[in-house]
């Protein structure tokens, strides 16, 4: 026997289930029902209630065994509204609310939309700063010695896609986590499309938006940032979660929002958890806070 005819000694013995698919298929005539098709093919089997805890472990492990085969071990996540848009996009729907108006001048419903319209535009410079997060990110990951830092948002619109439209202009990876919501929520186009993944239970959607998580940037939003960033707080807070950099983008939106001095006040929560998390201001401001907790030394320019 030759080299060439040696037998792999690491070769498994038995069909893979890959295989045992592939072979079977749908089966017809007497056996066609569900009961004899292979239990992990069978669709209506694994979407039964008693399965829910598979279904679980199935969320768990298919986004972390693609990132793990990606080489991502450090992400840095990006939470925001989806209902910011950039500041083109703002500046054309100022334009037609003004045009709009023009045409009724007494109209209440015009009115409401130009004022809707100048907040958008007002609020736009949270996808700029967004876009430009997601760059500076993926650019100075290309400067720090064995790591990567991935940008990785819930992949929709608004903030989302900013952060994920800035590294991908960039020419770097970026990752999605899509959910199945029931009016919203289709993956937006800057994500890579190896990195983006969907989601049934939100559960699993935020464990994962930790499980590689080096610092969180918080731009303005709604209840869905707020779920995310207080869930954050509270795993750091309570020793759950090692510390890492919990930055608040606009200190006037947050303080306005919520008021921690008075949590301080009341003993709900001690002076020093004031520290867990910093405003920024600025992309740059952002990237650096993360740069200097780490000491990277790797300069806020794009």
């Amino acid at each position: 026997m030759n080299g060439s005819d040696r037998r792999d000694l690491r070769e498994n013995i038995f069909p893979s289930a890959r295989d045992d698919a592939a072979t079977t298929g749908r089966q017809t005539g007497r056996y066609a029902g569900n009961a004899y098709r292979l239990a992990f093919t069978d669709t209506e089997f694994l979407l039964r209630e008693e399965l829910r805890p598979v279904r679980f472990q199935l969320e768990l492990l298919k986004p972390d065994l693609i990132q793990q085969e990606h080489g991502i071990d450090s992400t840095v996540v990006i939470f925001g509204s989806a209902r910011h848009v950039s500041a083109e996009q703002a500046e054309a729907e100022l334009a037609a609310a003004r045009a709009a108006l023009a045409d009724s001048p007494r109209g209440a419903q015009a009115a409401a939309a130009l004022a809707r319209a100048e907040r958008r535009l007002h609020n736009s410079r949270y996808y700029e700063e967004a876009r430009r997060l997601g760059a500076l990110i993926t650019r100075n990951s290309e400067h720090i010695d064995g790591c990567r830092l991935v940008v990785v948002t819930g992949g929709g619109p608004g903030v989302m896609e900013a952060a994920n439209r800035g590294a991908d202009e960039a020419g770097g990876k970026s990752i999605g986590l899509n959910i199945v919501l029931p009016a919203e929520q289709q993956p937006n186009p800057y994500i890579t499309p190896e990195l983006c993944f969907q989601f049934h239970y939100f559960a699993l959607r935020k464990m994962h938006f930790l499980l590689r998580a080096r610092a969180l940037v918080a731009f303005p939003g709604g209840f869905g940032t707020l779920d995310e960033l207080f869930e954050t707080l509270t795993l750091i807070q309570t020793g759950k979660s090692t510390r890492v950099p919990v930055l608040l983008f606009g200190e006037a939106f947050w303080r306005r929002l919520i008021d921690f001095d008075l949590l301080v006040e009341e003993g709900n929560i001690a002076a020093e958890d004031l520290g867990l998390f910093h405003y920024v201001e600025s992309a740059e401001q952002a990237w650096q806070e993360i740069a200097d907790f780490y000491s990277l030394g790797c300069p806020a320019t794009i």
